[in-house]
């Protein structure tokens, strides 16, 4: 992931932990990552849309809505490692991808 992207989510993490200054830390952690699942049942809600299986609603959301939210997902996630006031949370998430990779591939080969 290029570094303007971890840029950009320590500039909305700083956002909005300004925003919540009245909150106590704890609180602003546990709301960030509680964020993490309400953006991931959007990117469910999308896709129940867009392949139409809820009969009350029928087709509502396109293709390009579930990447939308998806995408949400994935900045949120990386704001909340921010927030959660991970020390280099690019390297951390690199570290983390290189490891499950790794998991992955192992189990394929076995």
């Amino acid at each position: 992931m290029d570094t303007t992207a971890w840029k950009t989510t320590a500039d909305l993490a700083a956002f909005f932990d300004q925003a919540a200054a009245d909150l106590p830390a704890a609180q602003q952690r546990l709301l960030q990552v509680l964020k993490i699942g309400e953006e991931f049942g959007e990117a469910a809600q999308a896709f129940i849309g867009a392949t139409g299986t809820n009969p009350r609603k029928g087709t509502s959301h396109t293709w390009d809505d579930v990447t939308a939210e998806v995408c949400d997902v994935i900045v949120t996630s990386m704001v909340t490692l921010h927030r959660l006031g991970v020390p280099d949370p690019a390297a951390v998430f690199t570290e983390h991808l290189k490891r499950a990779a790794a998991r992955t591939f192992a189990a394929r080969e076995a």
